[in-house]
């Protein structure tokens, strides 16, 4: 049977082969070391769980929600902005509460694109940046740029380029997958050039909490006028720990968040009242859970840095996010990063994510996740070490199990 329209137009989802392969492994017995997904691993702060306790046994929370956020929550995302970014919103017409920012990308792609809307997308990139747009009808412009110098000139040759003009940008700093982090002169750059040229901005700042080294990363709106063209999507799956609630925002110009709360209106009726009132109490904290959170993952990343390049992996340390973006080494470059990754599951007995899944030009990097404690962290290193040992020296008794099937 002829698939259907939209899912033809989605490529097969690589991470499904390296789940596949993880799943194979453990049913054999391996104890798999699982650096891949971004799925965190600490435990939500107790006060919020007990929130939600507490709110849950009152059965009048048990009905629908609302689909924008109840306004407790909506004020709480507002008051944040104020507090880390010196930004003022207003909770009413400016904040809608998403099911994650993943499912806020995606419906506001649904939101805006006409089918045919050129879409400029930096690649490597996290998959719903692009494919949210390309499931809408809409077409995607890869950028191949970082955060620098380079990035308005790769703009400009975006817009000359491209019939029609581009509607929208997406920005995605600190970067899931390479943990790049922009600067504040970089967000005025870009918003300027927005400005001149009538493209909305859309930027993703999951990630904004999780920093290592140096200022807190900044935010677009923090710009001013930006207002005028962007909207920023954030999460609370990272910052508190909290993945699997799936709670996070869209805020910013008001007619974008206006068409996007239209759309979800449609579509759902918002979280789970006990849970919104619950991430409202995480919001209006002190701050002590992010920083436990952050301090967590600064350990790791330099446990990772520190234990892989000893093991013969040299990694460039990441200054935010809970990734790491490791060039494949040099000996397996020629591979691709889908068979380097199933390399590593095959042999050392742990799973990274295949730079290929986040676009073309990320298929000579592998994204590790920091996912496991120190321990698993060192063992995983330490099975690194033996697997490039022995395929250093014996590198034909490394070919991944699939090339012999």
């Amino acid at each position: 049977m002829e698939e259907f329209h939209k899912v033809r137009r989605l490529p097969p989802y690589v991470f499904e082969q390296v789940n596949r392969l993880k799943a194979s492994a453990r049913s054999r017995g391996a104890d798999i070391i699982d650096l891949g997904m971004g799925n965190p691993d600490l435990p939500t702060p107790k006060a919020i769980v007990d929130k939600l306790c507490e709110v849950v046994r009152d059965p009048r929370t048990h009905r629908y929600s609302s689909s924008r956020g109840i306004p407790g929550l909506r004020r709480a995302q507002a008051n944040y902005y104020a507090r880390r970014f010196g930004v003022k919103l207003n909770p009413d017409t400016q904040v809608v509460a998403t099911l994650g920012s993943k499912e806020g990308f995606a419906n506001m792609a649904q939101a805006i694109t006409a089918p045919g809307d050129v879409i400029l997308c930096p690649n490597p990139t996290y998959p719903i940046h692009a494919f949210g747009f390309i499931m809408s009808g809409g077409v995607i412009r890869s950028l191949q740029v970082e955060p620098d110098d380079g990035f308005i000139p790769a703009l400009e040759r975006g817009i000359r380029h491209s019939i029609p003009k581009p509607l929208a940008l997406i920005l995605n700093y600190p970067s899931n997958p390479t943990a790049l982090v922009a600067s504040l002169d970089f967000y005025k750059d870009v918003v300027a050039f927005a400005k001149k040229n009538d493209i909305i901005i859309l930027s993703d700042l999951a990630y904004s909490e999780i920093y290592f080294d140096g200022n807190p990363p900044p935010s677009v709106l923090q710009v001013p006028g930006a207002i005028d063209v962007a909207v920023e999507f954030t999460s609370m799956s990272k910052t508190f720990s909290m993945p699997g609630w799936r709670m996070g925002f869209a805020v910013g110009n008001e007619r974008l968040i206006s068409a996007l709360t239209r759309v979800k209106s449609y579509l759902d009726y918002g979280a789970f009242t006990p849970i919104q009132v619950a991430a409202a109490h995480a919001l209006n904290g002190d701050g002590a859970d992010i920083a436990e959170v952050r301090d967590i993952y600064h350990k790791r990343r330099d446990v990772m840095v520190d234990a892989f390049g000893r093991a013969g992996w040299t990694i460039p340390a990441p200054a935010a996010s809970m990734f790491a973006w490791a060039p494949i080494p040099d000996p397996f470059k020629h591979l691709g990063s889908l068979e380097f990754s199933k390399l590593l599951i095959e042999h050392a007995d742990v799973a990274v994510a295949p730079g290929i899944g986040f676009g073309e030009h990320g298929d000579d990097h592998v994204r590790i996740a920091l996912v496991e404690n120190e321990h698993r962290i060192r063992q995983a290193a330490r099975n690194i070490k033996r697997f490039l040992a022995s395929s250093a020296k014996q590198p034909n008794n490394v070919v991944p199990l699939a090339a012999h099937r």
